[in-house]
């Protein structure tokens, strides 16, 4: 993983070129999800944040967690990761975050969220807003914002981010979002990320035909004003649109899944990679698409992993599986 650095930093992330790091924050949960297997850190944002620093990016991650066993050994863990973490805050009276995991015989998961735990409770700091007036890019879901407090914390940093992307990777998780939520989190998004059945569950809630993908992507953005789109697609990869007009379909990969925790929070980094250098649409979603592809071939969402091992992957000749419906709009 990479090591905390200055903002000015260099670091060589392809083709052997030097590109200045890019400051991306991530708000939200972190918190251990309790397998049968035994507990792991995670939490999206968390998951997020630190793959964005496996490429080299400075990933920060805010968020809240307590003074208890759990708190100390996410800290731990979080700095052997060469992770900011000036921005986790810490506290006594809540405990820090866990879900219970079940996973099904395809590695999908299933989770029962914990409520009433620190990262309902983030608070905002002078550092935190000055972060986030200097971010490259500003990521959040939903889930942070069941509790009065975190909401009301993020969409003050929102606020003050200017120029910064806001990239909503909406992750509705059951009992833990308002249709409020849903709606005042797209006002401020500039990139909308959700998988297929949130797809179908805001298509229901917006009254918007799903029968073509790319229509009712392109009805998303004219709506809430997005400058695009995206809908991972599990094993068939991933679509992608924008508001000037491209739609990109990257097929998913032949591979064996162990767990796909964390996989989605992989694509959202490799897109937001290649996005914030200015890379084309289908290069975002290639480097996505593969990273995340790479994460659900290893247990956990977090285990390490190097730019290299992605090039790697990215270079082997795996067989695609491809989504029927959408070969019109596929790149390889």
């Amino acid at each position: 993983m990479g090591r905390e650095r200055g903002a000015s930093a260099m670091v060589v992330v392809s083709r052997c070129a030097p590109v200045m790091r890019k400051t991306v924050l991530s708000f939200g949960e972190t918190l251990w999800d309790l397998f049968p297997s035994g507990p792991a850190l995670g939490g999206a944002p968390f998951n997020f944040a630190c793959r964005v620093n496996s490429l080299g990016d400075r990933g920060i991650i805010i968020s809240r967690i307590g003074r208890d066993d759990y708190g100390r050994k996410a800290l731990e863990q979080i700095a052997a990761f060469g992770m900011n973490v000036s921005c986790l805050q810490q506290e006594d009276r809540h405990p820090t975050g866990t879900v219970k995991v079940r996973l099904d015989d395809k590695g999908n998961p299933d989770f029962l969220i914990v409520s009433e735990v620190a990262y309902d409770f983030i608070d905002v700091t002078d550092e935190l807003l000055g972060l986030a007036r200097a971010a490259d890019c500003v990521c959040f879901g939903t889930l942070v914002q069941r509790a009065p407090t975190s909401r009301r914390s993020l969409h003050r940093l929102l606020e003050v981010a200017g120029k910064g992307v806001k990239f909503l990777d909406i992750n509705l998780r059951k009992d833990c979002f308002f249709r409020e939520t849903i709606t005042e989190s797209l006002k401020q998004a500039n990139i909308l990320k959700m998988n297929l059945q949130e797809a179908h569950y805001l298509a229901e809630l917006f009254e918007i035909s799903l029968s073509s993908l790319p229509d009712f992507c392109a009805e998303m953005m004219e709506d809430w004003s997005l400058s695009c789109c995206l809908v991972t697609l599990g094993g068939h990869g991933a679509f992608a649109a924008s508001a000037d007009g491209k739609k990109i379909y990257v097929p998913g990969y032949e591979i064996k899944v162990v767990d796909t925790c964390g996989s989605g929070d992989a694509f959202s980094a490799g897109f937001i990679h290649e996005y914030l250098r200015g890379k084309s649409l289908a290069d975002c979603c290639r480097l996505g698409n593969a990273f995340g592809s790479v994460v659900a071939m290893q247990r956990g969402a977090t285990t390490p992993m190097s730019f290299e091992e992605l090039r790697h992957f990215l270079k082997a000749n795996h067989p695609r599986v491809h989504e029927p419906s959408l070969k019109a709009f596929a790149i390889s």
